[in-house]
């Protein structure tokens, strides 16, 4: 079974993977709070997979992400 988004996308998005963890489980703890998606038509139906999408969509970045 293959995982999308794939870890490899998401890391050159976010190149820790703690970072990568911590922000989309926040991000899932508001999409199913406040129901805010910034991307349309997810492929995931589960929050986390949504908050990766749009990690790797670029529509949610971490702040001090050193390049």
């Amino acid at each position: 079974m293959m995982l999308e988004p794939s870890i490899d996308k998401l890391q050159e998005k976010i190149h820790s993977k703690y970072s990568l963890v911590t922000l989309s489980a926040k991000r899932a703890r508001q999409l199913r709070e406040l129901d805010n998606l910034k991307i349309e038509n997810p492929k995931s139906d589960k929050f986390v997979g949504m908050a990766l999408e749009e990690i790797l969509a670029e529509e949610l970045k971490l702040e001090d992400e050193d390049k």
